[in-house]
């Protein structure tokens, strides 16, 4: 049985911008070698994607400050604050400077005690701050992060991008299955979008092409846009398809889609150990009758996968089947749009984790 201590612990606070910085304090670029982004940015860096964001590792931190450029999302963008791994809390970030908020543990610390930072940005949409500079009080010394040895991509829509949960996708099922695995997660999930190339609800492209984009789908709207960011990547997570099967998209051509993603990825990460092919979680209704799609489609990807040259070689990474069905129930969804709640998933990520660890 798998126990998520900080699960349902999240902390919400509509933490507004604050502009005055009091000396002495000590300023740092965003492009300082021992800070630490993950996720996408650009070269203006400028974030893209959720759950994309920063760590900082900080001795004797007292102040923590953020400078923002004119990018960044107007009037803020929500992101995620977490402090030494413990729960989330928001900070409603703006252009100009931001105080982060540390709580009380960070004053009591020892004299050379190291304080790691998060920041994420929490939403699929008005998700983008620039990063100019931080901030600290003037005895404080910023050391390098030491990244996790596991890397997790994943890769998906709606259902793993933590749309209508309060702190958005800090709160979805990724992100709580790296942070139990104590791994790096690289979250790349689109609302309302399909696996397919093709425009669909509001998005432009489908998530095989705008992953390999510095940018969301959101990119059309801004002004700003280029690509730049590079990935590494140990384990391959994917749950796709929902808008693929709502547009009536045929199976032959979701697999096609599917097969052709999967190759480009393996050639692109050499680090590759494992792929997971997640079957749909469902779409559960009141009575706990739970619609599916794409009926054995995902086997025969898997089964095709395995059959060719790439997929089949003693080097290749190991692909690996992992079958939802009856994972949520409709007690575990919004009742009016049966996307995952906060207990969803707490459920899917619980699942997940177990056929990582036996499947690994």
């Amino acid at each position: 049985m798998w126990v998520f201590l900080s699960l349902g612990l999240f902390i919400m606070a509509g933490l507004e911008a604050v502009k005055a910085l009091p000396p002495p304090i000590t300023t740092i670029p965003s492009t300082h070698r021992n800070v630490h982004l993950h996720g996408r940015w650009d070269e203006n860096v400028g974030s893209w994607w959720a759950g994309t964001g920063i760590k900082l590792n900080v001795v004797n931190l007292h102040n923590l400050y953020i400078n923002l450029g004119e990018y960044t999302t107007q009037p803020f963008a929500p992101a995620a604050v977490s402090i030494d791994g413990g729960p989330y809390f928001t900070a409603n970030l703006s252009a100009g400077d931001n105080v982060i908020p540390l709580g009380d543990a960070v004053s009591l610390k020892k004299l050379n005690e190291a304080t790691l930072v998060e920041i994420n940005v929490e939403g699929w949409q008005n998700n983008r701050i620039q990063f100019k500079s931080l901030a600290l009080n003037a005895d404080a010394k910023l050391i390098p992060y030491k990244p996790k040895r596991g890397v997790i991509q994943f890769v998906g829509d709606s259902l793993s991008a933590g749309q209508f949960l309060p702190l958005g996708v800090n709160q979805a099922w990724p992100s709580l299955v790296a942070r139990t695995l104590k791994a790096e997660a690289k979250i790349n999930a689109q609302p309302g979008a399909t696996f397919i190339d093709m425009e669909s609800y509001g998005n432009v492209h489908g998530v095989s092409y705008q992953f390999w984009k510095t940018e969301d789908t959101g990119y059309v709207w801004t002004g700003d846009h280029n690509y730049t960011t590079p990935w590494e990547t140990t384990d391959l997570v994917i749950h796709i398809g929902a808008n693929d099967a709502s547009h009536g998209v045929a199976p032959e051509e979701f697999i096609e889609t599917y097969l052709a993603f999967l190759d480009k990825f393996t050639k692109a990460s050499p680090a590759l150990k494992n792929i997971y092919i997640l079957t749909p979680f469902g779409w559960p209704h009141e009575g706990d009758q739970i619609d599916y799609y794409y009926d054995g489609v995902y086997t025969k990807v898997v089964e095709q996968w395995t059959r060719t040259k790439l997929g089949g070689s003693k080097s290749s990474p190991r692909t690996h089947l992992v079958d939802c069905t009856g994972w949520i129930k409709f007690a575990d969804v919004y009742p009016d749009n049966v996307h995952p709640n906060e207990q969803g998933h707490q459920t899917i990520a619980g699942k997940v984790v177990q056929a990582l660890q036996s499947k690994a």
